[in-house]
């Protein structure tokens, strides 16, 4: 969870809490000067903030006497319970910088796999292998795409990790079959408490071996949890995270393929009948280490998420592991995603995902999403397509709900409400390309891969408290609706007068001179190209994103008051390493002159059948009647153009050359 300070009118500090009790990351941002404050410590961590006056009696005499003001600061205090702690501090001056020197030390998420930016499905629980089929045949029969359905802890045998339901999920292997025929995957949870049962092979492997937790009388623990009476593999001690990564084998976790992947739950960890619904603190790990020094790493690292990752890397080593986490930490980017937790479907909930996941991004962790339509309770069909619209311009995009909620899988409601779903789902695969190409560049620079307003614009200091938008890169600003029942909405446009932005629906044009209100309906969901860049996208709809790989792309060229733009696009096989073995695509492309040109960044290579389909120049020069394309294969073309009714943007349709060969398109 995040939390937000005002300390004045220009002075935010934004803390990152990545599990309960444990805050890891300061970094105050200001219009002038930014700085950061890493305090590195996995014990249950206090943090007192305070905002006074120098108004001691010393400083209340110097103050009378020059005529000088009382000034506001701000004090902050650290308190740590146990353990040794590192204290880095970020110097910036920028919010990119200290972002930046942050991600130097924690690290940076490797690139994911193309698919898991997609739409996931996932409920608690889908009853059995007719159930998961269903639900993906009916996703397809209302055109609705989808990448992922998920298994939560009700597709086990009792509870008991890797195994399957014998009746229910009786033939797993057919079933992950049928879904990645038609371009989808699986995910499937596995949590960390063990379920002490005779015969449980895993119980029985970690009692016999000592791979337990002890409590501290140094007899194994006993904790409650789903299972019901449940013990805990001590992840500090190196033999078990060596068994614990065995377990991901297809020999271990029979009935898996390398489309299954990994959600690690309640991994802090949780103890239903534990003080704070956690372990005990003086519970011991390998070494002699009590619980409390270890707490807040145990769900990552060189724990649960980080074992995990190595696990599914040594079970399939061509693949990408993909993890969902809720457990998290400093560094935890380099291993999972996370999500916000289990939210509620209350509009308050929808409006706290969006500063949330930007804190997260912040500090590190930009793969981060929140559960459409919240997971307890059940939404009215407002909260839940404007659920649906809002997540989809955060990077994880899964929709999620409790057991005891009516099923929402979004063919089940009305043609109206179906389309607006359906709206929201076609435009997140259709800026896919862009979600990819920002994952590539966060792994390069350390870039968030979602931004607040005032990361970009770090001299505005009316933009410090705007955490209802949110930028995806440099290049489109959104502004969910997130309130009920409004009839318009205000929007904070950026950059002043010489910033331009086009709405991505209609490509009206406006200037960065501050807050507008904009008039929203249900299908109205706000959005914007900020002008000077180009976004490539892919607008062909599809079942899953799997199908589009060699779908053409269409540039979106959004002009700057100078009437020039830039943009990058970034292309692999969206699910191996390769790419490290400089097997990708990575173009830049500009537009000034009235010339666009396609270049290679790096000097690699690709190959592609994708080939670019439609260029759309926003705010476009006036008068132009031709355009001609140059390239190796194709010589010089002539190509047609034609403005739209209002002349809000020029199309030039089908230049026909494969994205992967530089070319020159001129306008005439």
């Amino acid at each position: 969870r995040s939390v937000t300070i005002d300390a004045d009118l220009t002075l935010k500090v934004r803390i990152q809490n990545c599990s309960p009790a444990t805050i890891h990351s300061t970094i105050c941002f200001s219009p002038k000067n930014t700085a950061g404050a890493f305090w590195h410590n996995a014990a249950e961590t206090w943090v007192d903030i305070g905002n006074s006056k120098d108004t001691n009696v010393v400083s209340s005499i110097v103050n009378l006497v020059s005529g000088h003001k009382p000034e506001n600061s701000v004090d902050a205090h650290f308190m740590s319970e146990s353990g040794v702690f590192d204290l880095f501090i970020l110097m910036g001056p920028s919010p990119k910088d200290a972002v930046r020197q942050y991600a130097s030390l924690t690290g940076v998420a490797p690139l994911p796999q193309y698919h898991t930016l997609g739409y996931h499905q996932c409920r608690w629980n889908y009853n059995d292998e007719d159930d998961v089929i269903n639900v993906v045949d009916n996703f397809d029969s209302n055109d609705l795409p989808l990448d992922v359905m998920w298994l939560d802890i009700e597709y086990t045998d009792g509870k008991k990790y890797f195994t399957w339901d014998p009746v229910k999920f009786a033939h797993p292997t057919a079933m992950i079959n049928n879904l990645t025929a038609t371009g989808r995957k699986l995910v499937v949870i596995i949590d960390p408490h063990i379920k002490r049962e005779s015969g449980y092979f895993l119980h029985e492997d970690a009692l016999s071996n000592d791979f337990y937790v002890k409590n501290k009388d140094g007899n194994v623990f006993e904790g409650w949890c789903w299972p019901g009476s449940s013990s805990y593999l001590d992840l500090l001690d190196p033999k078990v995270q060596a068994y614990y990564k065995e377990l991901y084998g297809f020999d271990r976790f029979q009935g898996t393929t390398s489309d299954v992947m990994i959600w690690n739950d309640m991994n802090e960890p949780s103890v239903f009948n534990g003080p704070e619904i956690t372990m005990p603190k003086d519970c011991l790990h390998h070494g002699g280490w009590e619980h409390r020094h270890i707490h807040n790493v145990y769900g990552l690292e060189v724990f649960q998420t980080q074992i995990t990752y190595d696990g599914l890397l040594k079970r399939s080593s061509d693949r990408r592991p993909f993890i969902l986490t809720r457990a998290h930490f400093a560094g935890s980017q380099r291993s999972a995603a996370v999500w916000t937790g289990d939210n509620a479907a209350e509009w308050s909930h929808l409006q706290a995902s969006l500063p949330m996941c930007l804190s997260e991004a912040l500090g590190g962790i930009s793969f981060c999403g929140a559960d459409i339509g919240g997971f307890f309770n059940n939404p009215d069909t407002e909260l839940l397509q404007r659920w649906y619209q809002a997540g989809l311009w955060l990077p994880f995009y899964r929709a999620h709900a409790h057991i005891d909620t009516r099923r929402r899988e979004p063919y089940l409601f009305n043609e109206d409400v179906r389309t607006r779903i359906r709206n929201a789902l076609r435009l997140r695969y259709a800026i896919l390309p862009l979600w990819y190409t920002l994952f590539r560049e966060h792994e390069i620079t350390g870039d968030p891969v979602i931004r607040p307003l005032f990361y970009q614009y770090p001299d505005d200091p009316n933009l410090v408290d705007v955490d209802n938008q949110v930028l995806v890169g440099s290049s489109i600003l959104a502004r969910p609706v997130t309130e009920a029942g409004v009839s318009s909405v205000n929007i904070y446009l950026p950059g002043g007068a010489s910033e331009l932005w086009y709405d991505i629906e209609d490509f009206k044009q406006y200037q960065g001179s501050g807050v507008i209100n904009l008039p929203v309906t249900l299908d109205r969901n706000p959005a914007f190209y900020r002008g000077g860049s180009i976004v490539p996208r892919k607008d062909r709809p599809r079942r899953s994103s799997t199908l589009t790989h060699h779908d053409p792309y269409t540039l979106y060229v959004a002009l700057d008051s100078n009437k020039s733009a830039t943009g990058t696009l970034y292309i692999d096989d969206g699910q191996s390493f390769s790419y490290r073995n400089k097997k990708y695509l990575y173009l830049r492309f500009q537009f000034k002159d009235n010339t666009l040109t396609s270049s290679l960044i790096d000097n690699t290579d690709y190959p592609t059948e994708a080939w670019v389909e439609k260029i759309v120049i926003l705010g476009p020069p006036a008068k132009i009647t031709k355009a001609k394309i140059t390239s190796k294969s194709l010589g010089t073309l002539g190509l047609e153009t034609s403005y739209d009714g209002e002349g809000r943007s020029l199309v030039v349709r089908k230049p026909g050359v494969n994205v992967r060969e530089p070319f020159t398109l001129k306008l005439e």
